[in-house]
């Protein structure tokens, strides 16, 4: 049994140490072998000999993440069932429900379903939570529940899901779902285009071609580019859609290793559609890796203005490799740099802090570099807009609300009382936003900032020594005048919570189409676009 066990869950992390070390293998061959063989003997006694049933593909498969998770967020291990997912961000298909969905307790809850999908056509909405899946209790299931809605295409699932605190049911039939890379495009005037891209998958580049070719048909002069929440993903679709707007044989990103062979300059390599088209990109904080590719090397080539705030920073190369049994390695394997010479990558993970969290380059130590008509552009992670605009930016707060919830589940509330609501578009108001504050107080939504977290803790330290009663009345006056501060920064920053607020409550009325529809005419980020596309002097001046 346990050659069995060696075979199957030793050999893929022995295979995996071999991937990590690359070029430097035959010069740390010893200390190598010595490590595999120490755990090798550590996995063996740990099986014959532990007091409980040891599961050898749970222990196995947490031992490969904890220890890549030491080295950077995006160098992981895929078992079987992550293996199916993986293909599925590469591929924009699946059959499934089709819904954002996420993992709350023993719920399911539906984030976003799509339109016309098996979630929606089922009566499914934003903040319906399952509870049960065919005869699985997700109580008693602790393992990835999406799993279960999985399937052959046609295949009939019962579920059961709470609403409003009212327990219902409803039958899912699956079928296939496309992930749109470009969900939506449009003419914002008569003369500008809008094209939003969320994804790099296999499709992106043939729907943004088909995309900007269809508005140009139908008189679009200038176009705007919106990479606004696009997390990346395969490098050849962000050359590709660079090469929609450069000359044929234009270096567009470079990667840098230590292993010579990934050491790549990836160039253009078809005949572009358009060279002279005004073009301009919008970025914030979460558009990340292939989109700061596409950011970049357009701002450094002066063929775009970039709009908007820094973006993430993410330019660590990945690269899968197939192991034993179906399971997979994707390990960081080089750097990006933009055509001007500029890195990418914003966190230095081989450097910690005294937490264990990586050094963010210092500001004052960017580096200069120059764009192919001699603008001055750094770099320091990410990719700084031309124009900088804060509407992109979002206070500490207004992130506190998006992450735990309280935005979505106002929304979720709004919506319920407000059924009738169709397409008109609210106004969020005074009143609404009062509103706002009395649902926070009345679901006790916790902010969990830095500060109170660290204060419960302190708390909970206490009361396990013993001495909580001694400091009760302190800590009370401290969590008030902590909570106090908190409903001082909502009212601060008002005006950017209820227009996130507005933003997922036109959601549930209209869809995620009808939330681009309604950005067309109101978004801040994109009227600046379109003014600045509309006026040739400005534009022409920031590009050179």
């Amino acid at each position: 049994m346990l050659k069995y066990f060696k075979k199957r869950y030793i050999l893929p992390v022995i295979a995996s140490g071999f991937l990590l070390v690359g070029v430097s293998f035959k010069d740390n061959f010893f200390e190598i072998a010595k490590q595999i063989e120490i755990f090798t003997s550590l996995f063996k006694i740990v099986n014959q000999n532990y007091v409980d049933e040891v599961n050898p593909a749970e222990v196995m498969d947490k031992a490969i993440k904890s220890m890549l998770a030491d080295l950077d967020p995006y160098t992981n291990f895929f078992n079987e069932h992550d293996v199916v997912k993986f293909k599925i961000n590469n591929t924009g298909e699946y059959t499934g429900i089709g819904a954002m969905i996420t993992r709350k307790e023993d719920q399911l809850i539906i984030k976003e379903p799509y339109k016309g999908y098996p979630a929606d056509k089922a009566g499914l909405k934003a903040g319906d939570a399952i509870i049960q899946i065919g005869d699985v209790l997700l109580s008693d299931f602790k393992e990835d529940a999406s799993q279960l809605l999985k399937g052959a295409k046609n295949t009939k699932i019962d579920i059961k899901y709470i609403r409003q605190g009212k327990q219902l049911t409803t039958q899912l039939i699956l079928d296939e779902v496309e992930v749109k890379a470009v969900p939506f495009f449009a003419k914002i005037d008569d003369k500008t285009g809008y094209i939003v891209l969320t994804a790099f998958n296999n499709k992106t580049t043939k729907e943004t071609k088909e995309a900007l070719e269809k508005l140009k048909a139908d008189g679009a002069e200038r176009i705007i580019l919106d990479l606004r929440g696009n997390p990346g993903g395969l490098l050849n679709e962000a050359v590709n859609i660079c090469n929609l707007f450069v000359e044929k044989g234009e270096v567009i990103v470079t990667t840098k290793s230590k292993n010579e062979k990934y050491n790549n300059v990836y160039k253009t390599s078809k005949e572009p559609v358009d060279l002279e088209i005004p073009l301009a990109i919008i970025v914030d904080g979460k558009s990340a890796s292939a989109s700061e590719i596409v950011a970049g090397a357009l701002q450094d080539l002066d063929r775009a203005v970039v709009i908007g705030s820094r973006s993430f920073g993410k330019g660590l190369v990945q690269r899968p490799f197939d192991m034993t049994y179906g399971t997979q390695v994707k390990v960081t394997i080089s750097r990006y740099y933009t055509p001007s010479g500029r890195c990418i990558q914003a966190l230095d993970y081989s450097k910690k802090d005294k937490d264990g969290k990586a050094i963010k380059t210092d500001a004052s130590k960017y580096n200069a570099f120059k764009t192919k008509k001699g603008r001055t552009v750094y770099d320091g992670g990410g990719i700084l807009p031309d124009v900088e605009l804060e509407e992109t930016k979002l206070s500490s707060i207004t992130e506190v609300l998006q992450k735990n919830d309280g935005i979505f589940n106002y929304a979720t509330n709004y919506y319920f009382k407000n059924p009738n609501l169709g397409d008109k578009i609210p106004t969020i108001s005074d009143a609404d936003f009062a509103d706002f504050k009395a649902f926070l107080k009345k679901e006790k939504f916790s902010f969990d900032t830095e500060t109170e977290l660290a204060l419960k803790n302190t708390l909970e330290k206490a009361k396990k020594e013993k001495i909580d009663g001694a400091i009760t009345a302190q800590y009370e006056q401290l969590m008030t005048a902590i909570q106090k501060s908190e409903e001082a920064l909502l009212d601060k920053n008002q005006k950017e919570i209820k227009k996130l607020i507005l933003d997922e409550i036109i959601k549930r009325y209209q869809y995620k189409e009808g939330l681009y529809q309604y950005y067309t005419k109101s978004n801040p980020e994109i009227i600046k676009a379109t003014t600045l596309l509309a006026n040739k002097a400005e534009y022409s001046k920031i590009l050179n």
